[in-house]
């Protein structure tokens, strides 16, 4: 009876996290395909900054302004990366995009009693990890990262109007089935995970400073929640956990978890996505550690 109710159990969290993802995934996918058709090479190239700096805060700036969760922007920067967008850039904004943008921040004042503290310490501890992130991957790679390399080049002066519209949803579709089994496999596993890793044993073993950050960083990963909904959980930790921990809880959450790990390593190559996730997981504990009593 028992493998029962948790299987059961197990299958009701599976479709919940697929509930709350296929939305963002399905945005995503659509404005993947409206990249992919109307905007050029030669306009990114135009739009972007070639200053390595400028081109970040600018990708920081148009992320702020995106309305996505951690999975939905996967697709997005998969197409910005193949259309020229600097790798820096294109990770800068896949990272802030799902946690610094206005209906996330919202959500973050509303789940702790309007208060504002927990929405800077959210905000600037997740500017600054991306600032580094971005330092980082623009020394140590060169290259783009992504699994499948060749760019598809689009002769957009070539296609009429209809051409382009048919060629977006043609586009999204493959786009959408190309990801949508990362996040299925991602979901489950995020289920699974839920469902048989008992909490109450991190929270016997988050009781120190620095475990406690570590664990609700790990609990944050595990369960895999949309970034507009996270504070929500994390504030019912309060008891339990100090504002440090939760603010590691709501900021390596809403950048890496298991369903998008899984997706981004259908995307890009192993080694960088490992050295991303380590990256993020290093910046996250030092910064709340250092700055969060």
């Amino acid at each position: 009876m028992m493998n029962v109710q948790a299987l059961l159990q197990m299958n009701t969290i599976f479709i919940s996290i697929l509930i709350e993802s296929l939305p963002f995934i399905l945005l995503g996918v659509l404005i993947s395909g409206i990249i992919q058709m109307f905007v050029s090479e030669e306009m990114i190239a135009k739009i972007i900054p070639k200053n390595p700096i400028l081109s970040v805060l600018s990708a920081i700036g148009a992320g702020v302004s995106f309305l996505a969760c951690e999975c939905g922007i996967v697709p997005i920067t998969r197409r910005l990366i193949a259309k020229g967008v600097p790798l820096s850039a294109a990770i800068a904004f896949m990272l802030s995009a799902p946690i610094l943008n206005p209906i996330v921040l919202f959500s973050t004042y509303i789940a702790f009693g309007n208060s504002w503290s927990m929405v800077f310490y959210r905000g600037g501890i997740a500017f600054v990890v991306v600032l580094i992130i971005a330092c980082i991957l623009s020394f140590q790679f060169k290259t783009n990262q992504l699994k499948q390399e060749h760019i598809e080049h689009i002769h957009h002066h070539k296609l009429t109007f209809k051409d382009k519209i048919t060629g977006m949803f043609k586009h999204s579709i493959e786009e959408f089935f190309s990801v949508g089994k990362y996040l299925i496999i991602g979901a489950l596993l995020a289920a699974a995970i839920q469902t048989f890793l008992k909490t109450s044993l991190l929270l016997e073993i988050g009781q120190g400073k620095l475990s406690g950050n570590a664990v609700m960083m790990a609990l944050s990963y595990v369960m895999s929640l949309c970034s507009q909904a996270d504070a929500f959980v994390a504030s019912s930790f309060r008891s339990t956990f100090s504002p440090s921990s939760l603010v590691a809880f709501l900021v390596f959450g809403a950048m890496f978890d298991i369903k998008n790990t899984i997706m981004l390593l259908g995307t890009f190559k192993t080694k960088f996505v490992l050295c991303l996730m380590a990256y993020i997981f290093i910046s996250v504990l030092g910064l709340t550690l250092l700055f969060i009593s």
